[in-house]
């Protein structure tokens, strides 16, 4: 069923975005870095909030179909682990259900790309599971269904492209330890549906 445990957290990964921007309006001209865009859905939300965004993906197959859509970013086929994004530059980095992909401390690169008061926001995956997870399995299936009926009425063309998936292999205790040795300062909140939240605000 069609139901994007990613897509359900956009709203809150919105709401992190750098409060200077958000609070005085100047989000015109901010930049934004989306690691592992897949199709882009959230890339053109960071576009349609007035970012210029760099959308980067590994995937030939997915960045097209993301040019396709079109919507606002710039879309380029890269592995971020080999590629050096310029140092200090963005505003906003998001990195959505990819870091599992790479290692983990890949966010030191990241880390080195954030303007002065930029935000790294990573929407991630973990391994294993947790007392909260036995509360994300109805939750899950509710949300699921609720999609899926909605569709039918109607009417809903294909689902986009999906990246491909991998599972993750770090837990979330071990996502927290490095977490603090490699972004001090940076917030591990863990979600529903198998996800956690890492944030980290470049001073």
């Amino acid at each position: 069923m069609p139901f994007d445990h990613n897509d359900h957290y956009h709203r809150l990964l919105l709401r992190r975005l750098p409060e200077e921007g958000r609070k005085k309006g100047r989000e015109e001209g901010r930049r934004a870095l989306d690691v592992g865009c897949g199709t882009g859905r959230f890339a053109r939300r960071l576009a349609a909030r007035g970012y210029t965004v760099d959308a980067l993906d590994p995937s030939a197959e997915v960045i097209a179909e993301a040019e396709a859509m079109g919507g606002g970013p710039r879309y380029r086929r890269a592995d971020v682990t080999a590629t050096d994004p310029p140092e200090g530059h963005y505003d906003v980095i998001t990195c959505l259900a990819s870091l599992h992909h790479m290692p983990f401390a890949t966010v030191t690169r990241l880390r080195a790309a954030l303007a002065p008061g930029g935000a790294l926001l990573v929407l991630g995956c973990y391994a294993g599971r947790t007392r909260r997870d036995l509360v994300a399995v109805p939750a899950n299936a509710a949300a699921r269904a609720a999609v899926h009926v909605s569709d039918r009425l109607r009417g809903a063309a294909r689902p986009p492209l999906q990246s491909p998936v991998r599972q993750p292999d770090m837990t979330l205790t071990d996502i927290r330890t490095e977490a603090s040795r490699l972004l001090p300062g940076s917030e591990v909140r863990q979600l529903l549906f198998w996800r956690y939240l890492l944030t980290y605000n470049n001073a």
